[in-house]
């Protein structure tokens, strides 16, 4: 079977703290729900298609609670790599697309985790999980925006900013296309760094 022909589906479990990474047949995830469950069995994703859309209903190690994101089937199934984050924290819970961005980004969210975890045995809680890591994105992401680099395919040049505990989320003033910036290991400065602009994926 093709590489094209699978899409790969990672998370954390919420109990074990360890990485479910699996591939399934397209095809099959078109076809009906599936479970990927935690080897530990306390745990499952789910997925399912919903006509235009698919919905991924994923257990949060985060927040503690279970989150149900939808996106359009031509994302989940063409995109070399989606992300669903947490609403509470900003840190990303899942990711669906191709085996290599899936593998990548999954472990940078391993470093993530590992840094949240430090961050919960401290008495006092920062802004940010990472403040240099934080302070540094937020800085590329300045000198992009003052070349004129951030833009979207729907062809607007307008955009605004949310930053959150440990990403950044660039808005089309235009489609409402969303792009978000993760800001919580080394590996997201250098990620950034090698960026001269930033687009983001709105309507064509």
């Amino acid at each position: 079977m093709s590489q094209e022909a699978k899409r790969y589906i990672s998370y954390i479990c919420p109990h074990c703290r360890q990485s479910v990474i699996v591939s399934r047949d397209m095809f099959a995830l078109a076809a009906g729900p599936a479970v990927i469950q935690c080897p530990c069995g306390k745990s499952e994703l789910r997925v399912e298609m919903m006509g235009p859309y698919v919905n991924v209903e994923v257990p949060c190690l985060y927040c503690g609670h279970e989150h149900t994101v939808n996106c359009s089937s031509h994302s989940f199934f063409r995109q070399r790599a989606l992300a669903f984050s947490c609403t509470a924290c900003g840190l990303d819970c899942c990711y669906v697309g191709e085996e290599g961005p899936v593998y990548a980004a999954t472990a940078r969210l391993e470093q993530a985790v590992d840094k949240l975890e430090q961050e919960e045995s401290r008495e006092e809680k920062g802004a940010f999980l990472d403040e240099i890591v934080m302070h540094e994105v937020l800085s590329e992401i300045k000198d992009i925006a003052a070349r004129g680099g951030i833009s979207c395919t729907c062809g607007s040049t307008q955009w605004s900013m949310k930053v959150n505990y440990s990403s950044v989320d660039l808005t089309c003033a235009r489609c409402g296309a969303e792009m978000r910036i993760p800001a919580a290991t080394a590996d997201d400065i250098d990620d950034i760094c090698c960026k001269p602009q930033l687009l983001i994926r709105g309507k064509q």
